[in-house]
């Protein structure tokens, strides 16, 4: 065995656990490449360049749906990507008195400002409408799940009231709370595609 190398590449669309299970599976059985670690946006590989070369690596990536970045702007977007879904998929407001632009700018460590800026170049919309993508996408899984109240989901998504929560779902997705229990034709998008 050769000199190993260990790096870390930044990956676009890594943004949910069956991502990581999917890019730890497809690398431990690459012939070369061990796999230190995994976590959303990121892997760690290290890998024998005699058996294997970084662009074939890169080509993993793709060939599994994942684009290593090396724009630093698009690689910010994706740390504020991971930012906000674990603020609003996986906290269910356990810090309700933490603001969204305060969680994700100390989780970042950027200030707020030019995060925002850089999140709208790069993706075309702001981060206050992907943090309302993220919410609605949150309360399409509650709603359907049906283990909370209506009040109780507008709590866990850090909304003022049920008819805030309301009226937003009505926006984005076209169709009431109501409807959408009942079988209306709204598709649940996955967090990596919602922009």
């Amino acid at each position: 065995m050769g000199h190993l190398i260990t790096e870390k590449y930044q990956l676009q669309n890594m943004l949910s656990n069956s991502c990581i299970k999917l890019a730890e599976m497809y690398f431990n059985h690459v012939d070369g490449v061990e796999v230190v670690k995994v976590k959303l946006g990121e892997v760690i590989l290290r890998f024998d360049p005699v058996k294997i070369t970084r662009s074939e690596i890169e080509n993993g990536f793709v060939e599994i749906g994942f684009r290593s970045i090396s724009d630093p702007n698009v690689a910010l977007v994706e740390q504020i990507k991971v930012a906000a879904i674990e603020l609003i998929h996986k906290a269910n407001n356990v810090n309700s008195l933490i603001r969204n632009s305060d969680y994700i700018s100390d989780r970042v460590q950027v200030p707020y400002d030019k995060l925002s800026k850089v999140f709208s170049s790069v993706t075309g919309t702001t981060l206050e409408k992907y943090i309302i993508l993220l919410k609605i996408e949150r309360a399409k899984q509650l709603i359907l799940k049906d283990e909370f109240s209506l009040s109780e989901i507008a709590y866990m998504l850090g909304y003022s009231s049920v008819q805030y929560l309301s009226n937003q779902f009505k926006k984005i997705t076209g169709y009431t709370v109501s409807q959408y229990k009942n079988g209306a034709p709204v598709e649940r998008i996955p967090l990596e595609q919602i922009i």
